[in-house]
């Protein structure tokens, strides 16, 4: 317990300690603020100089920050430059970091915003530049000589022959320290672009040679990688001379370091260099540099990896096709170096742990250092491999590089595949039409558990797409299901469980959003029903709002590309209903952010049919956060009218904002929709005449969108046609066949003729629109408008097989009525009347004419379930006993357009069913009565004509039954037993037989 007490006590001590160091809270002291104070009736110079002089060290900063602003003032500059510049220059003699870094960065600043003349500048800003790149401190030092290399690059060289060339010079001697030969090396390589050859070949090149062969490896490096810039500033035959014989000795340098600049250089100034001096100089060199680099396996193997690319494509006009295949198959060694060795050197180095455990840190860290360089060597491969494939050829990647870049997709480190990934698309894009061989590598990296290496691949997804598009294989996923594309595509969609199981909603967003390049790949059916529903997901599932916000972005761009009215409109409907209608607030608030998607991508019309009265809905939402967003989006809501086509709307739109202004009691939403109230009287409202002369250029967009919808709309109507045409047609002809078949089988066993093959009543069926009676043989379905006038003894007689009795008349001279089509609208409005309250009016007729009768044996069966008065044939259930007048209305009404034997029209009242006999329609000079006990019965007294006619109407009736038109015929007995008799001679007539 004693010592637990000890050591609490300790620990107390330790934090007040602590607490010593920290600043007393609390208000400042009366003293404090009295050295803060400055007096107000000050100008801006005094108050500097009087900072500079007795401020802290705050104020002194804050003086040095605004000195470019004191300068930009004419009216101060000269007393600036007099009075504050001195002092400013004073002061940083003993200056501290933070000071000082300020201050070189101000005086950059002079320089660049032209405050101050060169003559002047180099007497006062660059004399104290140069003095403070010696100072000890390397953080100031660093930040000054980084401004110096800065400035020079803005000064005219004469200032920089006089001002700084010979202070680089004497800063480039072996006496000087590592820091001021390191800074020599910089200058001179910045300034060697400035001069002429001769000058830095008398002056700059004896310093540059001396500082090659330093004792000090920095030095050397530093130098070496400044060898580029003199070498063009000296050009090609003092470089060779004079500059590659320097080179080739520092990249067989002893330090590593040394080697590495002595290599990037080498990269640097191939460009500079003839095809002599590369073949003969650069290529050994890089050869050897490349073979030491494997062989040591040392930190210039990253390297080499790296510069390969560059160095590859800066030699390949001047290499040989052996030298080239050297190339790429040092490339391959590159690409799987370390594979082999990790299990090799694992058991090497386990029993010289077990012996030597002193020496077990150091050898663990040995072995993770070189594993380290060796992934480092393959992911710097994969980064050059694009510029690999460039220099070996679309044609020869197959055998070359194909299994290479396999195995770098399979690599068994992420960063190596992450790699890969990024570059992916640049591979396709130089392999053309050959991307398809490296397609089972791309579903590969999208399968992969790796978020880094799925971000690498997700983030060029279009253009990857695009590439396999493109590569001859311009078909959608639907269209060729063994096209490159069928296994890409599911992989991509699969991808978005691993994403979504992370955290990185950036990568999130960046998936939802590239969703939206599937409609270029994807037909339309294929992207309802399997990528639109993702997004609909994730748009109500998603956590983080730019999730969201990119998941409707692409949802909405997808919907556009959609074919069919109702997929859209469902989809349309769902986000009103699932979120404007949401219970959960923020679900309603996302709806504000649909809408702006909307309003950009589609256009003014379709808004404000589809969304806009919904979004003013909000306005009553209870949450004011609601109300507050929905403050925000109104200015564009009035963007969209236009007047007078959109005043309902303008009308609502005010309503909404005057309800706002009135009624709000939450301060936020108050101020947004004040701000949206003077934001809304600044928009001023087009009228329509003046939106085509004076806003078409702003409208050009949405008169695009608006063309692009109407399109859209009439490829879906055109679409349908030619499917119900197909149908149709297709329907038609399986009913012909049929018809055919079974007129065949019983055309012999019947003596009532059936219809003809393909005739518009037969079996065979036909549109609602075409006509729905039999035609017997001598007439024509365009005979069918025309009053048809009783046949003669000899007309029509030859086919018919039923024999003509002497006490009864013959059917065809049977007086027949002209039919009209029904019209589906007045058939819709049309009230049936019951029989049982017809009126019962008796009439006398001849009891040796028959009673027409007839019956439409050809009702599909789908119009049969639901018998109508108006698929039978039209009659008048009045009979006009008067010759000349008109007929009483019948039950259905229908056109009526009939001739009379005068040739003059006949007037008929709306709704006038055939005409009765003795009407203008008949070429009869009178038409004999009938008389009947009872309207709707059969108990009247008839004729042996009637009963004769009626059972030629069921003998038709059977034959009728005999093809199946078992349903529609037994409906039409029902139909006619139950109405009065008088119907069955009209109806009748139409079905005469020759």
């Amino acid at each position: 317990m004693g010592s637990l007490d000890a050591t609490s006590t300790s620990l107390a001590e330790d934090l007040q300690d602590l607490q010593l160091d920290r600043p007393a809270k609390g208000l400042k002291s009366v003293e404090e603020l009295e050295k803060l104070t400055v007096d107000e009736h000050l100008s801006d110079i005094e108050r500097s100089v009087y900072l500079l002089s007795s401020g802290q060290e705050v104020q002194r900063i804050s003086v040095i920050h605004n000195l470019p602003d004191l300068l930009r003032d004419t009216e101060s500059h000269d007393e600036c430059m007099r009075r504050v510049v001195p002092k400013v220059r004073e002061v940083l003699h003993l200056a501290q970091t933070e000071m000082q870094v300020a201050a070189s960065s101000a005086f950059l600043q002079i320089l660049q915003k032209n405050l101050v003349p060169v003559q002047n500048y180099s007497q006062t800003f660059l004399q104290t530049i140069l003095n403070s790149v010696d100072s000890k401190d390397p953080d100031v030092a660093s930040a000054w000589l980084d401004t110096l290399l800065d400035v020079i690059d803005l000064l005219p060289k004469e200032v920089i022959k006089k001002e700084i060339l010979g202070s680089a010079i004497a800063k480039g001697q072996l006496a000087q320290s590592v820091q001021s030969r390191l800074a020599c090396c910089r200058i001179l390589g910045k300034i060697s672009t400035k001069f002429e050859p001769f000058v830095i070949k008398k002056e700059i090149l004896p310093v540059v040679q001396s500082l090659c062969q330093d004792v000090d490896y920095e030095v050397r490096g530093c130098m070496c990688r400044q060898l580029d810039c003199v070498a063009r500033g000296m050009g090609l035959e003092a470089t060779k001379s004079a500059i590659l014989p320097e080179l080739v000795e520092l990249t067989n340098d002893e330090e590593c370091h040394v080697r590495i600049a002595g290599l990037e250089t080498v990269v640097n100034i191939l460009s500079l260099l003839d095809a002599e001096t590369c073949g003969t100089t650069i290529i050994p060199l890089v050869c050897k540099i490349c073979q030491q680099a494997v062989q040591a396996e040392d930190a210039t193997l990253p390297v080499v990896a790296t510069q390969l690319g560059k160095l590859c494509h800066g030699i390949s006009d001047n290499l040989t096709d052996e030298q080239r295949q050297w190339f790429i198959d040092f490339y391959k060694k590159l690409c799987h170096v370390g594979l082999e060795k990790n299990k090799a050197s694992s058991r090497v180095t386990t029993p010289l742990i077990d012996k030597d455990r002193g020496s077990k840190e150091s050898d663990l860290t040995d072995i993770f250092e070189l594993e380290d360089k060796l992934v480092e060597c393959r992911k710097n491969s994969a980064y050059n491999f694009p510029a690999m494939v460039l220099f070996c050829g679309a044609k020869q990647f197959k055998p070359e590089l194909h299994l290479t870049f396999t195995h770098l997709c399979k690599d068994p480190h992420f960063l190596v595949r992450k790699t890969i990934s990024s570059g992916f698309h640049e591979v396709c894009k130089l392999l053309g039409n050959n991307a398809n061989l490296i397609q089972s590598d791309l579903v590969a990296l999208l399968k992969d558990e790796s978020i880094e290496v799925l971000r690498g691949v997700i983030s060029t997804i279009p253009a990857i797409l695009d590439c396999y598009m493109s590569s001859g294989s311009n078909h959608t996923v639907s269209e060729s299901k063994s096209g490159p594309l069928s296994d890409i595509i599911p992989a991509f969609l699969a991808s978005e469980n691993a994403i979504f199981t992370s955290h990185n909603w950036r990568l999130q967003e960046e998936l939802m959003r590239n969703l939206s390049c599937l409609s270029r790949c994807y037909s339309s059916e294929s992207l309802y029903n399997k990528v639109i529903p993702i997004l609909r997901q994730k748009l109500v599932k998603a956590r983080a709002l730019p999730v969201k916000v990119a998941a409707a972005h692409s949802l909405l761009k997808l919907t556009r590309k959609v074919k069919k009215r109702e997929q859209r409109e469902e989809i349309y409907h769902g986000l009103i209903h699932d979120f404007c209608h949401a219970r959960k607030c923020y679900l309603r608030n996302v709806f504000i952010d649909i809408c702006r998607i909307v309003i950009e991508l589609y256009s003014k019309k379709f808004f404000k049919e589809t969304f806009y009265e919904y979004l003013l809905e909000l306005h009553t939402d209870s949450v004011p956060n609601i109300r507050l967003s929905l403050c925000s989006i109104l200015p564009d809501l009035k963007r969209l009218l236009i007047l007078p086509t959109d005043r309902g709307l303008l009308q609502q739109l005010d309503a909404c904002v005057r309800k706002l202004l009135v009624s709000e009691k939450d301060r936020d939403v108050s101020d947004g929709i004040q701000s949206a109230v003077e934001e809304l009287d600044k928009i001023h409202i087009p009228m329509q005449s003046m939106t085509r002369r004076n806003f078409f250029e702003q409208d050009l967009d949405d008169q695009k969108k608006e063309e692009e919808e109407k399109l859209l709309l009439d490829n879906e109507e055109k679409e349908l046609k030619k499917e119900e045409e197909a149908a149709e047609k297709k329907k038609g002809d399986k009913r012909n066949l049929v018809s055919a078949k079974k007129g065949s089988e019983n055309g012999s066993s019947s003596r009532i003729p059936g219809p003809r093959k393909g005739s518009r009543a037969g079996l065979s069926g036909s549109n609602s629109t075409t006509k729905k009676f039999l035609y017997p043989s001598h007439i024509t379905p365009e005979d069918d408008n025309k009053p048809v006038a009783p046949l003669t003894k000899g007309a029509g007689t030859s086919n018919n097989k039923l024999v003509k009795s002497k006490s009864i008349n013959c059917i065809s001279q049977i007086p027949r009525r002209d039919f009209e089509e029904l019209d589906s609208k007045e058939v819709s409005k049309t009230k049936i009347v019951p029989p049982g309250k017809a009126p019962g009016n008796k009439v006398q007729v001849n009891s040796n004419i028959c009673k027409p009768s007839s019956g439409d044996s050809n009702i599909n069966k789908k119009r049969v379930s639901s018998p109508k008065l108006s698929r039978l044939p039209l009659y008048n259930s009045n009979p006009n006993l008067h010759h000349g007048r008109p007929a009483s209305p019948s039950l259905i009404p229908i056109k009526a357009s009939t001739t009379s034997t005068t040739n003059k029209p006949s007037k008929t009242t709306r709704g006038s069913g055939i005409p009765a006999p003795g009407s203008a329609g008949t070429r009869r000079a009178s038409v004999p009565t009938i008389s009947t006990s009872r309207r709707g019965s059969l108990g009247g007294q008839l004729g042996t004509g009637s009963y004769y006619s009626l059972l030629l109407l069921l003998a038709w009736l059977a034959r009728q039954l005999t093809f199946s038109a078992l349903f529609p015929s037994f409906a039409v007995v029902f139909f006619f037993l139950h109405f009065s008799w008088n119907p069955y001679c009209q109806i009748y007539q139409k079905f005469s037989f020759q």
